[in-house]
């Protein structure tokens, strides 16, 4: 069985999800091959051998740095032909998902997205546990057309080092001016250090934090814990925060390994974004606040007392 895995970058950059999905794919077993398009480093490339690939490819071709769909569509096709892949793994986003569709349409494959555990492979066919209604419920689907398509959730997968580097092999994906029918005419790109959609640990906060004046307390624990900052809905609405903070259904949807909310009430807009995460830690003075119900760990108290006290234990822990 050989898997082809998508690889995405940003700023040449390998994301932490595409190695997520280089992890995935070496635990169902069989050979492990890496595709990357456009920008990236050498280096971060090599380095996939340690989490499991056989072999990375990489085209360099500056006009697949910019996320177009169809061209991203056209080279895997031609990569999973070449090297005869039975299956294509990569990590669910704003562009692999998208892309997976169209490579199962091209290659005739059957597709599976959000998934979130490694597959039950029987007789040919293949076994999925995938997250839906945005993450309150799993559904059990069965692949059984001869190639298939995966894509995983973030999370699905548990990076660990089982090799070593590998060499980058230069791959021609022979995308046309055709593949390029749409164009992106400008891009504006969220700010700070740590990006909610690739970050481990978000301090988030609400209403609950009383003004923008306030946000400075958050701002000094997200850094202390080299974490993103997020929000909810109404805090960027009143313009306390920027909109590109806002964390829920109708705005960023995370899955960190460590959701700190901060005078959050938990309306389930805001719970649909970050249901994914894997420990969530709540702080709220209200003890009825519907977000507790969802919290691995609850704190009911005032911010203001709690918020400077939490950073310097972990200030002096460090």
């Amino acid at each position: 069985m050989k898997i082809l895995v998508f690889v995405e970058t940003a700023e040449g950059k390998v994301k932490k999800t595409s190695v997520e999905a280089v992890a995935y794919a070496r635990s169902m077993g069989g050979d492990v091959v890496a595709l990357a398009l456009g920008e990236a480093d050498k280096s971060e490339l090599e380095s996939l051998g340690k989490y499991g690939a056989s072999k990375v490819l990489h085209d360099p071709d500056n006009r697949l740095s910019h996320g177009i769909i169809q061209a991203y569509a056209s080279a895997l096709s031609k990569a999973i032909q070449e090297e005869q892949a039975d299956i294509l793994v990569m990590a669910g986003s704003t562009l692999g998902t998208p892309v997976a569709a169209r490579v199962a349409a091209r290659i005739g494959a059957g597709i599976a997205t959000n998934i979130v555990s490694i597959p039950e492979v029987a007789a040919g066919e293949m076994k999925l546990k995938k997250s839906i209604y945005t993450g309150k419920a799993f559904a059990w689907i069965t692949l059984s057309s001869a190639k298939k398509v995966i894509v995983i959730k973030k999370n699905a997968a548990t990076i660990q080092e089982v090799g070593a580097s590998v060499p980058v092999t230069a791959f021609q994906s022979g995308v046309t001016d055709g593949d390029f029918g749409t164009r992106i005419t400008s891009t504006e790109k969220a700010t700070g250090e740590i990006l909610l959609p690739e970050a481990n640990i978000v301090v988030s906060g609400g209403r609950g934090m009383k003004g923008p004046e306030n946000w400075g307390m958050l701002e000094e624990l997200a850094k202390t814990l080299h974490a993103a900052t997020g929000c909810s809905k109404p805090v960027s609405d009143m313009g306390w925060r920027p909109h590109h903070e806002h964390v829920g259904q109708t705005g960023v949807k995370v899955a960190p390994q460590l959701y700190i909310a901060v005078g959050i009430s938990g309306a389930i807009q805001h719970l649909a974004g970050v249901n994914s995460s894997k420990y969530i830690v709540v702080i709220n003075k209200d003890p009825e606040a519907p977000f507790f119900k969802a919290a691995d760990y609850g704190i009911v108290g005032d911010a203001f007392e709690i918020i400077p006290k939490l950073t310097e234990a972990i200030k002096a822990a460090k």
